[in-house]
């Protein structure tokens, strides 16, 4: 499976040598496509509103956020063709109130990969 090559520093399509629209194959395309999934909030996608993190059913709300997150993020990661399991950490809340975190997948190839967001 190939996905346009996203940049890693500014999360923006790439240009390849040629000046065209980079694309990426698998296993990057994968892994690429498993944190593009945790990044995205429900109903933010315009072609599909059904894809993503729901920000408003208690991520938010205190104590329980992080293993919610957690389990959130482990589901969209699913929701990636060709990832077999997916097991995600959570890095925070920071003292500036962001959460990070990393998520190793297992892709169906059996290969094992991980990816921060």
């Amino acid at each position: 499976m190939k996905s346009l090559l996203l940049d890693r520093s500014t999360w923006g399509l790439a240009l390849d040598a040629n000046g065209n629209l980079a694309v990426c194959t698998e296993p990057y395309s994968v892994i690429q496509d498993v944190a593009c999934a945790v990044r995205t909030w429900l109903g933010e996608c315009w072609y599909d509103t059904s894809l993503g993190l729901p920000y408003d059913s208690g991520i938010f709300d205190g104590a329980s956020s992080i293993p919610l997150l957690r389990s959130q993020a482990e589901q969209a990661a699913m929701t990636v063709p060709g990832v077999a399991a997916a097991q995600c950490a959570l890095f925070g809340p920071r003292a500036d109130r962001s959460v990070g975190g990393m998520i190793a997948v297992t892709l169906t190839t059996g290969e094992t990969q991980s990816v921060q967001f």
